[in-house]
């Protein structure tokens, strides 16, 4: 059935997608009369995309009809669901419809059932920032594709560099192409430390000033990270997930867990090679501090979204965390 539902919040990734499945199906000598994107805003968007989507398509190739940014997997009324139970199961093999979302779609809707059942659905989603070996792996995986050789070092710094932002690892990689151009052995850590625009004042750094106690250091990556539009829940989000891991991390080898795949699995930790560098940075900390950072975070993200402002909150709570740890 040539129906599609991209959703998640890595825009890059899924546009990337997008582009790849509208030149799979649309003739570039007919691009122009067989390609329609139409806006979710617009009235009875759903409506004309399935019109469209009916439509033969002329000359060669397919018909290609991309709704952008449809919320039909979070809310579906009665007539638009009687709609796409009366046109779905009909569309021509000669078209593609396209739907995409930043939002997930909700699996108790009657809507979303019917999609599950004739689309093609895909998840486009971040990988989380303190999830720095899945990142890796994706900075790997990024460079096989681009053909661009690195050591395990410079992959690691590119990772640490660009986080999980997609857009700015392409734009790296690129840049890292050119250089590398007609070049057999892998690019080492300080060719990349001088090639790689280094987003140094990152959340993991926030989070690392915290447990040194270092309240300066702490508020400056703040203002770093808000001036640099990294929005304020993103940093909260960020942290918990590092405190939580650290927290089971301490808690797991203060019990005597010797065993780093075990610890990695309580952790959520994919790669258990991770857990020996986790001990030595919570090596000097106590359960009761991290235990005691969870509820401030938590309190943060709450004041957040209940409308405070941003920079501020953010720094009088990194300035509380710091002094668990003084």
């Amino acid at each position: 059935m040539p129906i599609y539902l991209y959703w998640g919040e890595d825009d890059f990734t899924l546009q990337k997608a997008v582009v790849n499945l509208r030149e799979s199906v649309l003739d570039p000598h007919w691009a122009s009369f067989n390609y329609d994107k139409i806006s979710a805003d617009q009235p009875d968007a759903i409506l004309q995309a399935l019109n469209q989507a009916m439509t033969p398509p002329f000359g060669m190739g397919q018909r290609f009809v991309w709704l952008v940014d449809t919320n039909i997997g979070q809310h579906c009324p009665e007539q638009l669901l009687a709609e796409l139970e009366r046109t779905l199961p009909f569309l021509p093999e000669t078209s593609v419809l396209l739907l995409t979302s930043r939002n997930k779609p909700d699996e108790r809707l009657k809507g979303t059932k019917l999609l599950k059942k004739y689309a093609q659905i895909r998840e486009f989603a971040l990988i989380p920032p303190w999830k720095t070996d899945q990142i890796i792996q994706r900075v790997k995986q990024a460079a096989q594709e681009a053909e661009v050789k690195l050591t395990q070092s410079a992959m690691e710094l590119l990772g640490q560099s660009v986080g999980n932002d997609t857009r700015l690892l392409n734009s790296e990689l690129a840049k890292l192409q050119l250089f590398s151009w007609n070049q057999r052995q892998p690019l080492e850590v300080e060719t990349v430390a001088k090639l790689v625009t280094a987003n140094t004042q990152n959340s993991l750094q926030l989070a690392g000033a915290i447990i040194q106690g270092d309240a300066v250091k702490a508020l400056v990556l703040v203002t770093d990270l808000i001036n640099r539009n990294e929005p304020a829940l993103r940093i909260v989000a960020t942290l918990i997930g590092q405190f939580r891991t650290w927290l089971w991390v301490k808690l797991m080898t203060q019990e005597g867990e010797r065993d780093e795949k075990a610890i990695a699995k309580a952790a959520e930790v994919a790669n258990p090679k991770r857990i020996y560098f986790l001990q030595q940075e919570v090596r000097s900390l106590t359960v009761a501090q991290l235990s005691a950072s969870l509820p401030l975070l938590l309190d943060l993200e709450v004041s957040l979204k209940q409308g405070a402002e941003p920079i501020a909150t953010l720094q009088t709570k990194a300035i509380e965390l710091c002094q668990l740890y003084q």
